[in-house]
């Protein structure tokens, strides 16, 4: 009799086992697990989905606080990727024969796999991503403004804006011939680059009519025509283009800078089969256009862009040649000190005269 509740015990233990790992438990962004592409999931595979809404603080904060449990599959972006698993190991590496490759942008998947190895080890994959670049009334501000210094050209004198942020930063650095990320390592020669864009972003400063601090106060510059010209990002712009058509983004000569949600396996997963099956299903182009229909952005699956909805796939496709998508300058992990320079910089701009 003994013998025989133990045996039951170990077949529903094994059983339970077996229903947990065939349940994905996703820590992710809104948008980005819409419903119908859940419920789709679900009827081909067999899995169960439960989907958490997050952000990155959190999510890293959650997994911190597990040692990386509670969840199968996270997305955070790919600058919290390195540093986390660094310092917390909370993480595990990929298995990056278990993906379809040929699902992925080719040149995104590159990037994010450079800028989440650890030892040896990837540790992410791109999934939803967008950029920061030009954003201008292409009727007002003609062939000018092709690349972020440009924005200082007297041509648009007073009808410029942009923020007093790092990508303000970074933009002009590249756009003057730099390679502020790959200075991340040498602090002496970012200082370097970082006067350089101090002494061009002073200069342009009679060029700005006003550094705008929110999305919302940008677009009413744009849409008023007080403003021809800015920094901004590909979202907002053709959000405007749907209001005005001569309003739209455009990435610049430089590069427009881009930022990546990747997939991550937290270190005490316990269905990795299920979460590389989840990934290569939501990266087909059909699936990823409806996630891009529901997060409002692109993701990194190859083509996905021919099945979004016309609209915004001509907006995309106009903005976004295939040479402008190679040559988005993607954000690394930003190294300790880095900021403290940026910072300061950013600070004598705005006190300039």
């Amino acid at each position: 009799m003994t013998k025989t509740i133990l045996l039951a015990g170990t077949m529903l233990a094994g059983l339970a086992s077996v229903a947990q790992a065939d349940t994905l438990r996703l820590l992710t962004w809104g948008g980005y697990a819409p419903e119908d592409v859940v419920a789709k999931f679900e009827e081909e595979t067999g899995h169960t989905v439960e989907v958490t809404k997050s952000n990155n603080e959190e999510m890293i904060a959650k997994l911190r606080a597990t040692g990386g449990g509670g969840f199968d599959l996270a997305q955070p972006s790919q600058d919290r990727i390195m540093g986390p698993q660094m310092e917390f190991g909370i993480y595990k590496p990929i298995d990056v024969s278990k993906l379809n490759k040929e699902l992925f942008i080719p040149s995104m998947l590159d990037a994010t796999m450079a800028n989440t190895t650890v030892n040896g080890d990837v540790y992410g994959v791109p999934h939803v991503w967008g950029t920061s670049g030009l954003v201008m009334n292409t009727a007002e501000a003609g062939d000018t403004v092709k690349d972020y210094t440009d924005l200082c050209a007297p041509e648009v004198a007073g009808k410029v804006s942009y923020r007093l942020k790092r990508p303000t930063l970074i933009g002009f650095a590249f756009a003057l011939g730099e390679d502020p990320f790959a200075a991340y390592d040498d602090e002496a020669k970012y200082a370097e680059i970082m006067g350089k864009v101090e002494d061009k972003l002073i200069e342009c400063k009679e060029n700005v009519k006003t550094y705008w601090g929110g999305g919302d106060e940008l677009m009413n510059l744009l849409r008023s025509g007080e403003v021809t010209a800015s920094m901004a990002w590909d979202t907002g712009g053709w959000k405007l283009n749907d209001d005005n058509a001569d309003i739209t983004f455009v990435a610049p000569a430089s590069g427009a800078l881009g930022w990546i949600d990747t997939f991550v396996l937290p270190a005490k997963g316990q269905a990795d089969d299920v979460a590389y099956e989840w990934i290569n299903f939501v990266m087909q182009p059909e699936i990823a256009a409806m996630i891009t229909a529901a997060a409002g952005n692109f993701t990194a699956s190859a083509g996905a862009d021919e099945f979004a909805e016309d609209s915004l796939k001509a907006k995309y496709q106009n903005s976004f040649p295939q040479e402008a998508v190679d040559n988005i300058k993607w954000y690394p992990p930003v190294p300790a000190g880095l900021e403290t320079i940026e910072g300061e910089v950013l600070d004598r701009v705005q006190a300039a005269n």
